[in-house]
Parts: C-alpha cells; sequence; structure tokens
C-alpha cells in the first residue's frame, strides 16, 4: 500500500469573499502532485495551510503521518518550500546564504549547495538585488534541494521563468523524484509544465476540488467528439463533462472513454490534455 506524505481531510479556511470548501486530498510518496487551478483558486491559500503558516476553521492536515501544527524540528528539516518570488534579503550573497542556512538547518549540505550553484551558474560575488527572477528562483529552489528534503512543496515556482530555464528546473525535479522515497507538490496554473512531470493531478475551483487522480488515467478516461449541434443530443448524457459550441458545431468532452466507443461507433473520440479537460469542467455547458 503507497504511503501518503500529505494527507487533507475536510479542510475548510473563510475569508471574506473566499472559502476554502471542504476539501480533500493526498499526496503518495515518491511521485509528483500537480496542484492546478487559475489564480485565486485557493492553491497558496491550501499551501499555506498545509504548512500551518494559517489557521484554518475546519479539517485535518498531516504531513508523514504527523499532523501539521504538531510537526517536530527534525521532520520540519525535511521539508524544501519554495513560494512564488524570493524572501531572500537584497543584500545578500550565495556565500552569506550559506553561512546563514548552516545555523538553521541540521541536515544542510554545503556540498549540494555548492553543487547547484554551479550547475545554475549562479554567481558567489552578486548581491540577491541584482539576481534575475529566474537566478532568484534557481537560489530558493537549491536552498530547498541543500537540506536533504523529502518532501518539496512549490508554490508557483516556475512561474514568470523563460521556458528553458522552466525546462531546466523540471529536469531538476525529475530528477529529485528517482528517489522513491523523495515527493513533491507543485502548484502552478502552467499546465504544460504539470503535463511534462506530474505522476498525479489535483485540481481545484473557486475553494474546491474538483478532481485528485492520476494524470495518465485523467487523459485516457476522457475524449472530444467533434460534431455537428445538432447530434449533440444523441450522445448519451452520462458520458457528458461539457459541450462547446462554435460557428463550425460542436465539441463535446466526454468521460469513460472506452466504455462509450465500445458502444458509440458512430463518432470519433479525440484524445485530449489536462487544460482541456479543466477548461470543459469549468466553461463548458451541461447538456439539457
Amino acid at each position: 500500500m503507497t504511503q501518503n506524505v500529505i494527507e487533507i481531510k475536510n479542510l475548510v479556511k473563510h475569508y471574506k469573499g473566499f472559502s476554502l470548501n471542504n476539501i480533500s486530498f493526498s499526496v503518495p510518496m515518491g511521485s509528483i502532485m500537480g496542484f492546478v487551478g487559475e489564480n485565486g483558486a485557493g492553491k497558496t491559500t491550501t499551501i499555506k495551510a498545509i504548512l500551518d503558516l494559517i489557521h484554518v476553521d475546519q479539517g485535518e492536515v498531516s504531513i508523514m503521518g504527523t499532523a501539521a501544527k504538531n510537526l517536530s524540528k527534525e521532520l520540519k528539516s525535511l521539508i524544501g518550500v519554495v513560494f512564488d518570488g524570493s524572501n531572500l534579503h537584497d543584500n545578500l550573497t550565495v556565500v552569506n546564504i550559506n553561512a546563514i542556512m548552516k545555523k538553521i538547518y541540521p541536515n544542510w549540505d554545503e556540498e549540494v549547495y555548492k553543487s547547484y550553484l554551479k550547475k545554475f551558474q549562479l554567481p558567489e560575488g552578486k548581491i540577491i538585488k541584482d539576481f534575475s527572477r529566474g537566478m532568484k528562483m534557481k537560489l530558493s529552489i537549491t536552498i530547498a534541494l541543500s537540506h536533504h528534503s523529502k518532501l518539496l512543496i512549490l508554490d508557483e515556482a516556475t512561474s514568470g521563468l523563460d521556458p528553458i530555464i522552466r525546462d531546466e528546473i523540471l529536469d531538476i525535479f525529475l530528477e529529485f523524484i528517482q528517489d522513491e522515497e523523495h515527493t513533491i507538490l507543485l502548484s502552478s496554473h502552467i499546465i504544460s509544465d504539470i503535463e511534462k512531470i506530474a505522476d498525479y493531478v489535483t485540481f481545484i475551483h473557486q475553494g474546491n476540488i474538483v478532481f485528485s487522480k492520476s494524470k495518465d488515467e485523467l487523459i485516457y478516461q476522457h475524449g472530444v467528439i467533434r460534431c455537428r449541434k445538432e447530434d449533440v443530443s444523441a450522445i448519451d448524457k452520462s458520458y457528458i463533462v461539457g459541450i462547446r459550441e462554435n460557428n463550425f458545431g460542436a465539441e463535446v468532452m466526454i468521460q469513460d472513454k472506452d466504455r462509450f466507443t465500445r458502444k458509440n461507433h458512430e463518432f470519433n473520440v479525440e484524445r485530449t490534455s489536462i487544460e482541456e479537460i479543466m477548461l470543459f469542467i469549468t466553461r463548458g455547458k451541461e447538456l439539457k
């Protein structure tokens, strides 16, 4: 049985104008969970709840089998966290950071830190203020990887970076996960990044979990039918996820694709993507 590194059960958090609505999902050990949703959907609020940075109104969060609010210093040191944007003081250099982190983390590994600095070509002499956005993000990821983390929690870690730097960082994440005791929760609104590296996908929309499933299973079980508008009524409603109409006809997202195609040879079901599934669920209209 696969052990879950993160477990969230019936989590509720109310703000004025926004709520996390009784959300539940888990992140299996040795996997990359893509946590996706539009800006303002609740991704950062959920991550802050996981890290016990905010008080929640209801529900439970556990990390590595321990309630998030009761994590020991030792367990906390096994979690690497990267938020969107640098939290490092502008006047520090990478040498200064090494000296500081040695005092913070009992498991700080200077050799690992230096190896990532070299890999990412981060200069020793420059202060953080003079780093580009990409360099700051690489440095944050370097720090997260340099204290023998078992779990990485990354909130929009690839947001705003150019495609070459994003690919470089995604490769690092894939390397990290090769050890089956390493786990990543990667929050992003860049769905192409999630499709490249995630094993599982959790989709949050307006504070609600829409699905939390294996990425391959999601793509395999869904498909799109492109047909005339008048043909839509011939499709069994129980298979329909959403419908989008245009000047040329209609696009219909279906679920349980294998079963549907066995019963409906007249329809051609095309392959889909995580992004398309999300769009049909949130913006497609239902069949009446």
